[in-house]
């Protein structure tokens, strides 16, 4: 089915924001809810944890949105769902996949989730990822809150001469929340690499130089977006294997995968726990 031209993220005379609007309509005419509170990104590792977060109320399947295509990586969900927080009467968001950089659908798909969950009336977004750990104490299926962010892409979501401040980009409030839930959660700073092959050892020596605990391919593309729609911004890592140099054997997506699965119940608490205190 082809796009209508004002709805191609990819045509440089679209408005993106205005294909975010569009999806939100979609999205409150699919789900019957005239808003929604709480936006989870659900990143590699951290599919089976949306399912603890409460009742889901509706599905939509990706491609029946503008802007959304089907999931791109093997152990995402090519849907988002409508999901009851609790009894409280509130609503979130979840995406079971997002688009990554290093799918060449340029910065405007990569943040379209995050765009539209503003449209959507959302206030809060919770960046979830898989990601290679520096730290030798933070064993596979080790959940860490993003202190900071140290974007490697080159490439930013903000178009034109609007100068956003990314002081605090990570709500403070929202990681102490999270503390209160899990007191034995560490924190740490997320490099986002371009991808998608994974880091030399060189490279991950690198990011540890400059401040780096975390290596992954997501997220601080999206937190950038994120704080230019004015939401609070969440952000969890799950170390899924340590970071190459680091580990003593090769990398894989499978990996990835296991350490999530295993990890699947304590952060599936985790955030069923903050979102319903947010």
């Amino acid at each position: 089915m082809s796009v209508p031209a004002y709805l191609d993220l990819a045509d440089p005379a679209t408005d993106p924001f205005e294909v975010a609007r569009a999806a939100a309509d979609v999205i409150r005419e699919r789900t019957g809810a005239e808003r929604h509170d709480v936006a989870l990104v659900l990143g590699s590792g951290w599919g089976q944890a949306g399912d603890l977060v409460g009742e889901t109320l509706a599905t939509i399947e990706n491609t029946e949105v503008p802007g959304f295509a089907k999931a791109a990586v093997a152990g995402h969900s090519g849907v988002m769902r409508s999901v009851a927080i609790g009894d409280t009467g509130r609503r979130a968001l979840v995406f079971g996949t997002r688009t990554h950089y290093y799918e060449g659908r340029g910065v405007r798909a990569v943040v379209h989730g995050v765009r539209t969950a503003a449209a959507a009336g959302c206030r809060t977004i919770v960046l979830t990822n898989g990601c290679g750990g520096l730290r030798e104490e933070w064993a596979p299926g080790t959940p860490v809150l993003i202190r900071d962010h140290i974007n490697l892409t080159a490439d930013s979501p903000i178009e034109g001469p609007n100068f956003v401040d990314l002081t605090d980009l990570y709500t403070p409030r929202l990681r102490d929340v999270a503390r209160e839930v899990d007191p034995g959660l560490d924190e740490g700073v997320y490099v986002q690499f371009r991808g998608p092959h994974y880091e030399t050892p060189a490279e991950v020596r690198m990011a540890r130089v400059i401040g780096g605990d975390l290596v992954g391919m997501s997220t601080s593309l999206e937190a950038i977006a994120a704080r230019q729609a004015s939401l609070d911004v969440l952000g969890v890592s799950l170390v899924t294997n340590a970071a190459a140099g680091i580990s003593t054997t090769p990398l894989s997506h499978a990996e990835v995968i296991e350490a999530g699965q295993a990890a699947a119940e304590r952060c599936g608490r985790l955030l069923a726990a903050v979102v319903t205190r947010i």
